[in-house]
């Protein structure tokens, strides 16, 4: 079984997927499918639904699960077990199929959640990890962050990488100016970055220079996170972070970094070389971007 995992999010809900090398393509839990339609918290109510709505389906000539058996989702009790899986035409087919129409957001979500230029770049960063490229960046450095941001827009923004010349700003909150980049950015460089509270420091000064237009927090927290492994020889689990926890903590931080620096001290973990922790950070990094 490949180990090559994604989460994707509907309206905060998680839809696992499994990647199988064998057929070249991602197999998504039925039960996440369906628990993301109903928006539904109860896991065990939306298993004996999908349940339900697979043999009314199947009664009516619709079959919906997938020719596999040997994927494994974590269930409620933290054990790894068999599931149902769809690929993706098996999802636009149940989702076609739902009662009451109530899946149509899903649908377009679904369909082309992995056409725009988010889903286009979360492939990217995908790819980050066997691509090399995170092995020979200076960590800490602003051209290792260029070159993270070039990597994941690459082809999708014309300023990949680049360093930006205007001034934004974001819910009232006026990030640096662009006209004071090269003292500002060499300052960030160069502060130190050998205990955790000087990483958080810098992350959270990189944070308020926001160097690009766009695609600022996705490349940071990789660069973060590659601060934290050279250094302390540790990475943040993204999943144990909440996204609204997240936000509100950054959205404070230029003035009081208390609540970031807990989230990110509770999430470290040492599994720095693990491909799925690799993988799920990105699923939730690019998760944290979505608007409500």
């Amino acid at each position: 079984m490949s180990n090559k995992k994604s989460i994707r999010f509907f309206n905060d809900r998680e839809v696992r997927a499994v990647w199988d090398d064998e057929h070249s393509k991602w197999y998504f839990s039925a039960t996440d499918v369906v628990r993301a339609i109903n928006d539904e918290p109860d896991y065990t109510k939306s298993r004996n639904y999908w349940k339900y709505l697979k043999g009314k389906l199947g009664k009516e000539g619709i079959q919906l699960v997938s020719d596999t058996n040997h994927f494994k989702f974590e269930a409620p009790d933290g054990k790894m077990r068999k599931a149902d899986v769809l690929d993706a035409e098996g999802v636009q087919l149940l989702a076609k199929n739902y009662p009451n129409n109530r899946a149509s957001a899903f649908l377009d979500w679904f369909t082309y959640s992995d056409n725009t230029i988010d889903g286009q770049s979360r492939k990217k960063a995908y790819d980050l990890f066997e691509s090399g490229l995170l092995k020979s960046l200076k960590p800490g450095s602003i051209k290792c962050l260029q070159q993270i941001h070039a990597y994941l827009f690459g082809g999708l923004y014309d300023f990949a990488g680049q360093i930006r010349t205007k001034n934004i700003s974001k819910g009232g909150f006026a990030f640096a100016n662009a006209l004071h980049f090269p003292a500002i950015l060499s300052d960030i460089e160069n502060m130190p970055e050998t205990t955790f509270d000087e990483i958080v420091s810098k992350y959270v000064e990189m944070n308020v220079a926001h160097p690009f237009m766009e695609g600022n927090g996705r490349s940071t927290r990789i660069w973060l996170d590659l601060i934290f492994k050279h250094s302390l020889k540790k990475c943040v689990d993204w999943s144990k972070i909440n996204k609204n926890d997240y936000l509100q903590a950054m959205e404070k931080s230029p003035v009081d970094d208390s609540e970031i620096r807990v989230l990110l001290r509770n999430a470290l973990t040492d599994r720095i070389n693990d491909r799925e922790m690799f993988m799920k950070g990105i699923d939730y990094s690019y998760y944290y971007e979505q608007e409500e």
